[in-house]
């Protein structure tokens, strides 16, 4: 297996039922420097992923028994769902739009120009990157969600949506200095200074519906 190429962690997981093809495929991206893993079938290639398994998928669309269609849709349910690039002998437009609307990097035919692979396999790796990167992101961003109260995520929200103090004691029952009480205790729990960046926060964690910014304290 191939030293990985600068900026593009992962490997190149290829599944076509063609020996001879999977064997030129894999020639061909190890010879550029791409670490590659080929499977004969599907099934093969299910049976040993796993969620922290990086890079992407190079797949035949027709084979025996599961295709290119069910792998796709098998990885939109995996964890860290890598890209996957159909590259087949017989494909057609509506299987190609169905393909590109489930979030497929390309699709295309075997005889395309290998500069076309090439760019998409390129494509493909740092879309996996920068994807893991943004779930990493999320996951963390959460986690400090994570630890707040129930109490203190009730408030968190009306404060997101520009409720006032006075409103959100009265929203929830409480007294005015519990709820400054919960204000001071999420903030220093989030490490944030404003509604503006509690609002920010909020919005990229997707943590409520379309809160709107609280233009003030």
């Amino acid at each position: 297996m191939n030293d990985k190429l600068p900026g593009n962690p992962g490997t190149v997981f290829i599944v076509d039922d063609d020996v001879s093809f999977l064997k030129s495929l894999s020639r061909l991206l190890c010879a550029v420097g791409y670490a590659v893993k080929t499977f004969g079938s599907v099934r093969e290639f299910l049976d040993q992923l796993r969620p922290e398994m990086s890079g992407c998928v190079v797949t035949d669309l027709q084979m025996p028994g599961l295709g290119g269609l069910e792998l796709q849709a098998a990885l939109g349910r995996n964890e860290n769902p890598m890209p996957v690039i159909f590259l087949t002998g017989q494909g057609d437009v509506p299987t190609s739009v169905r393909a590109m609307r489930s979030g497929a990097e390309d699709f295309l035919m075997k005889r395309a120009p290998k500069e076309e692979l090439l760019a998409a396999v390129e494509r493909a790796m740092e879309r996996d990157a920068r994807e893991r990167q943004q779930r990493e992101r999320l996951r963390k961003l959460r986690e400090r969600f994570g630890i707040l109260s129930a109490r203190e995520l009730q408030v968190l929200e009306f404060v997101v949506r520009g409720k006032m103090n006075k409103e959100i004691a009265a929203d929830l029952g409480i007294k005015l200095r519990t709820v400054k009480l919960h204000r001071t205790g999420l903030t220093r729990k989030l490490q944030v200074q404003s509604v503006a960046e509690l609002t920010h926060l909020v919005n990229e964690a997707g943590l409520f519906k379309t809160p709107r910014t609280a233009m003030s304290d």
